[in-house]
């Protein structure tokens, strides 16, 4: 059985598959990368097999998501540590070494991912990551290195190993037993916030999360649905309620939905008189469609153990909205969140 496994997901990726694969295979061990490509309908096939013939590659029979295109591709390869990455990231040398060295070093890892910087502009973090994500005690999602939409340059700030609270689907590192004894990515997402969720499991197992800034990666972003894109708004604001109602327990999880149900509603406001009427229908779809699913998602998690949000590691007590857009608090070391050691 291989050490390591480079697992890329693609989908219609051609052209990023030309421009992203030479760096990942030049920097990687032999024999150890796999595209599982999910159903493809352009020439991502015929372009692996002509220019990148050493490339294993796992074909599944249509577009399965982010979530089932991993676990199905992870399931069909041999190996102790995977390695889930973007078809958009450019590795460096030296990238996994660190990595891997991690589970060595560490007690209790879950998870590792790298420090994620911008392709386009390579002096900054990336939005996807960053130097690690965490949480606010509402379900807000952040990074050290990136609030929100806003990016900070990388002057060196967040260069030691860190325990957080998630890492980012862009490259997340996992040992494959664990991945799956975790349950693997969960299909209901169908894409975006599904490793917050497989982490928050991680975390209800005892396991660690790190980053690890010794290695560096830089993430493209927006390859699939930008920024402004009404989908990924609609999925980002669904996906973040089905993560509290999958991890969270009974008044915990009621007491900040409806606190969400009045900030949603400001943010579906200030996107209709911003001019993206689009986007605030796409947080009232959200809503919707989460209280369709909602009962079967709470009654399916009945039997597994639920920290309240306090008593998790990494969360940041209070609202990050106020911090960010009133008290303007927009980097990571103004939060003065007490990180888990």
């Amino acid at each position: 059985m291989r050490k390591v496994a480079v697992a890329i997901l693609n989908w219609n990726g051609e052209e990023l598959l030309k421009q992203f694969l030479p760096s990942v295979e030049k920097n990687s061990p032999d024999d150890s990368v796999f595209v599982i490509d999910n159903g493809s309908t352009d020439e991502s096939l015929s372009t692996l097999k002509q220019s990148f013939p050493s490339v294993n590659v796992i074909a599944l029979d249509k577009n399965y998501g982010f979530s089932e295109g991993y676990n199905k591709g992870l399931a069909m390869i041999e190996c102790e540590i995977a390695v889930m990455l973007n078809s958009d990231v450019e590795v460096t040398s030296g990238w996994l070494e660190p990595l891997i060295k991690t589970f060595e070093i560490e007690s209790e890892v879950g998870a590792v991912q790298p420090k994620i910087k911008a392709f386009k502009e390579k002096s900054s973090f990336e939005y996807a990551g960053a130097a690690g994500g965490f949480l606010d005690s509402y379900g807000y999602p952040f990074c050290r290195g990136r609030i929100f939409n806003r990016l900070e340059e990388d002057q060196g700030q967040y260069d030691s190993r860190q325990r957080i609270f998630w890492a980012s689907g862009a490259c997340l590192v996992i040992r494959k037993d664990m991945y799956f004894k975790a349950g693997g990515l969960d299909p209901i997402f169908f894409a975006h916030m599904e490793e917050i969720d497989l982490c928050w499991r991680l975390n209800r197992m005892g396991l660690n999360i790190y980053v690890e800034p010794a290695s560096e990666v830089f993430h493209v972003g927006g390859a699939s649905l930008e920024q402004g894109d009404p989908r990924k708004t609609y999925l980002n604001f669904r996906n973040n309620l089905i993560l509290l109602a999958k991890n969270l327990k009974g008044w915990d999880f009621y007491r900040i939905l409806i606190a969400r149900l009045i900030l949603d509603g400001f943010a579906g406001i200030k996107f209709l008189f911003g001019g993206s009427p689009a986007e605030c229908l796409a947080v009232v779809r959200a809503h919707f469609s989460f209280y369709n699913t909602s009962r079967g998602i709470r009654t399916g998690n009945r039997d597994i153990k639920k920290p309240k949000m306090k008593e998790l590691p990494g969360i940041l007590n209070g609202l990050l909205p106020w911090r960010f857009f009133v008290l303007k608090q927009t980097k990571f070391d103004q939060l003065g969140i007490n990180n888990p050691k």
